[in-house]
């Protein structure tokens, strides 16, 4: 009887155990409310897959110890807690006693509420006190004298895998500043978006800007720490020194991860939908067309007051990230994109489609259309009428050309 009993608790104590863990195991996932972030994830990042560079202190912070400690981060330059909430790399490396001395803020600013374009000033960070300085603007790259005082630069920015978007540029200037200083760079990797393709056109060095500084195409597949690797391995910097760099890996990531950004990248990209539509609506920017801007579907829809007259129509106005939209306050008609399916290429029917719908072509494309392309072909291929298809093979030869290249310095696959 005695064993009976025993049997019997044993029993029911292992059976309320398994039933706790499929209860645990059917519980709805958190909801990004949970962890207060940017609506761009619908559920929590999944920690336990993928951890950033960031999250991988027990390997960066031996590097940092008992070393002044420049920081290039904004907004999205955090550290998770398993609790899904977190804190920003800056502060967790004050907390952990590393010395940091300056911050230097890439363009949208150190928090992130900057417009695009916007004059970024140097600073001070309330919460830290740390001297602020700005890389955007008149210095894009750090001078020699921002750097005295300096024994090595901690690089933590989340990317979106677009070459006109600046955070790449950045990533070289500091790279390159910090070469000629014989400074360090340790960068933390971080998932890219748009790795999942590469396609574009490629850019042609006489157009060479800030929105673009390398021969790669325009959605070019690696993470920032791949892209760093590569930039030193192909002596890219000017006079093709070499920076002494570092990079901290992610684990468990691969290309085929499908990874949603848990913080808004920057105040026009608000979501996951507006970051894989970015590379295929980026060149309106350098048109006389709105593409979302002063909406709340920024990089999801496209549209012009002289469009023919729709269903969909929208009217931009000043908001968080664009105080001064194209056609403010006017009816604009045109297009939603914000429920197409995920691209896995660079849609050129977009700009096309906009080109055709303009009335005074000559005034369709703006002074900096090209260096967003990164070639004159592209306007010239739109003009004499060309193809999306036509247009999009005409690309293929450079892209694999480039592939070459990017395969030297991949890390993950």
């Amino acid at each position: 009887m005695k064993f009976k009993s025993t049997y019997l608790i044993l029993v029911k104590t292992f059976s309320f155990f398994l039933f706790g863990l499929i209860i645990l195991s059917c519980k709805s996932p958190a909801k990004s409310d949970d962890i207060a972030l940017d609506g761009i994830s619908k559920d929590k990042i999944e920690l336990k897959e993928i951890v950033v560079g960031a999250n991988r202190t027990e390997r960066y912070l031996p590097l940092l110890k008992g070393k002044k400690v420049g920081v290039v981060a904004n907004q999205t330059s955090v550290v998770f807690r398993p609790d899904g909430t977190y804190s920003h790399v800056v502060d967790t490396l004050l907390s952990s006693g590393i010395e940091v001395v300056k911050v230097f803020a890439p363009e949208h600013g150190f928090r992130g509420e900057a417009d695009a374009g916007e004059h970024v000033a140097n600073d001070v960070d309330l919460k830290t006190g740390l001297p602020i300085f700005s890389l955007f603007g008149k210095n894009k790259k750090p001078s020699q004298s921002s750097l005295e005082g300096i024994d090595i630069v901690l690089f933590d920015i989340q990317d979106v895998g677009v070459r006109f978007y600046t955070y790449i540029s950045t990533l070289t200037y500091v790279m390159e500043a910090c070469a000629e200083k014989g400074i360090a760079v340790v960068v933390l990797d971080r998932p890219n978006p748009n790795a999942h393709y590469i396609d574009g056109p490629t850019l042609e060095l006489e157009h060479r800007s800030f929105v673009g500084m390398h021969p790669i195409p325009l959605v070019y597949g690696m993470t920032m720490a791949e892209y760093a690797k590569m930039v030193n391995g192909e002596k890219w910097l000017d006079n093709e020194i070499q920076c002494k760099l570092d990079v901290v890996e992610m684990l468990n990531y691969t290309y085929q991860n499908n990874y949603s950004l848990p913080l808004r990248p920057s105040p026009n990209l608000p979501n996951d939908q507006s970051i894989n539509l970015y590379p295929s609506l980026g060149f309106f920017e350098g048109t006389i067309i709105n593409a979302g801007r002063g909406t709340d579907f920024q990089f999801q829809r496209y549209g012009a007051p002289f469009f023919p007259k729709s269903e969909f129509s929208y009217r931009p106005k000043p908001n968080f990230g664009s105080k001064h939209p194209k056609f403010e306050n006017e009816s604009c008609y045109g297009v939603d994109l914000s429920k197409v399916e995920k691209l896995n290429f660079v849609n050129i029917s977009y700009l096309i489609d906009a080109y055709q719908k303009t009335p005074k072509k000559d005034e369709f494309f703006g002074d900096s259309f090209t260096i967003h392309a990164g070639t004159e072909k592209l306007r010239e291929q739109i003009e004499a009428g060309l193809s999306a298809e036509e247009i999009r093979k005409s690309w293929q030869k450079d892209i694999e050309k480039f592939k070459l290249i990017r395969n030297k310095y991949l890390i993950y696959k």
